[in-house]
């Protein structure tokens, strides 16, 4: 037993040392160790200069909310690649015209300029929108401009690009930017449509967007919304319109945006993507002030926070003319809609001869 003891002694000195040397070195550098985990680093201080650009906003839906609200604190308008989400739209940017239509409105001034979202690979759904809504002749008497917009594919640039240089060679239809076709890049075509009208056809009385996989009645919009035979509205957007709606926070949801994209819990009020009408003089200053903001992955989102920052409102239309969901067809009842949604180009060519027919009087 005595002879242990010295043993015992110099393991508790030696744990005493260590002890005491975790201490100190604790008390030098502090919070550089806790709970055995090193800190992470302090993030770099943010600059004026990146800061602008970053629209600060809070929307909420009742009074109560806004009163305990605060003001998100705002992030770097374009953070460095190398800390960059992968869903962070990069714009504005240079992107260059790869398939242009710059005359395309040069004789006249259009009423309305139908801007269609397609994938390159799209040709039969372009054919197909071609020969019903898209009829640049649909609505007599009554001016139109139709284009369809897309980027690069993400796999098969190179041989859908030659088709679609054949497409365009016959049908003069089709603008292209070199972004990547992709889902989260549905704002850079939506912009380049902006661009385009900013650019090439300022003076047109009305601007369409439309997704590929609708149902759009292009004479009721023209005719009983919009109607020619009146002055054109300004500052004016309508569709299926969305309220006190916010990101979505999963990964699991298509419709994904992280904090890093957009860090407010809340959208302005905006209109639904697959199809809204918007005035010309908007158009271009949704895209002058989109050179100043971040830009998120969600299109219509984004429209409307571009509206929000220009201090302009959504404009209501009456209900059920926009529809997000998909509607059985029926001829008298489609002839009081603008838009339905999830009709694909078979089911549009199937409808379109009865829609466009006289053999069906509807009540008035």
């Amino acid at each position: 037993m005595r002879a242990g003891f010295p043993c015992k002694l110099l393991f508790v000195c030696f744990f005493s040392f260590l002890f005491l040397l975790v201490v100190i070195v604790h008390q030098d550098a502090p919070r550089t160790l806790q709970l055995g985990l090193l800190a992470a680093p302090r993030a770099e201080p943010v600059s004026a200069e990146q800061l602008q650009g970053s629209p600060i906003f809070q929307w909420r839906g009742t009074e109560e909310e806004k009163a305990g609200d605060s003001m998100p604190v705002p992030v770097p308008s374009h953070p460095p690649a190398s800390t960059r989400h992968p869903l962070q739209v990069i714009y504005p940017y240079s992107y260059h015209f790869l398939l242009n239509e710059p005359d395309k409105c040069r004789e006249r001034a259009p009423f309305l300029v139908l801007l269609v979202v397609t994938e390159p690979k799209d040709i039969q759904v372009r054919n197909a929108i071609r020969q019903t809504w898209g009829n640049e002749s649909a609505v007599p008497g009554v001016s139109m401009v139709r284009l369809f917009l897309t980027g690069v594919h993400p796999h098969y640039g190179s041989p859908l690009q030659r088709l679609l240089e054949e497409e365009s060679a016959l049908h003069r239809d089709i603008i292209q930017q070199d972004f990547l076709d992709t889902y989260n890049n549905l704002t850079l075509k939506t912009l380049m449509g902006m661009e385009w009208v900013s650019r090439h056809c300022p003076n047109a009385s009305y601007v369409m967007k439309a997704d590929s996989d609708v149902f759009l009645n292009v004479g009721f919009l023209v005719q009983e919304l919009l109607q020619p035979q009146l002055p054109p509205k300004k500052d004016f957007m309508t569709g299926y319109i969305y309220r006190n709606t916010g990101p979505l926070r999963s990964k699991a949801y298509k419709w994904y945006v992280p904090r890093e994209v957009y860090p407010n819990d809340t959208y302005p009020p905006y209109c639904g993507g697959p199809g809204y009408v918007l005035s010309g003089d908007l158009a271009k200053k949704v895209y002058g002030v989109a050179q100043t903001l971040r830009v998120i992955n969600m299109e219509d989102s984004f429209m409307g926070i571009c509206l929000y920052e220009l201090g302009v409102s959504v404009t209501d239309s009456p209900w059920g003319l926009f529809n997000v969901g998909w509607l059985e067809y029926e001829k008298c009842r489609f002839s009081k809609l603008v838009v339905v949604h999830h009709f694909g180009p078979t089911d549009l060519l199937r409808v379109w001869p009865d829609f466009q027919g006289g053999n069906k009087t509807c009540p008035s």
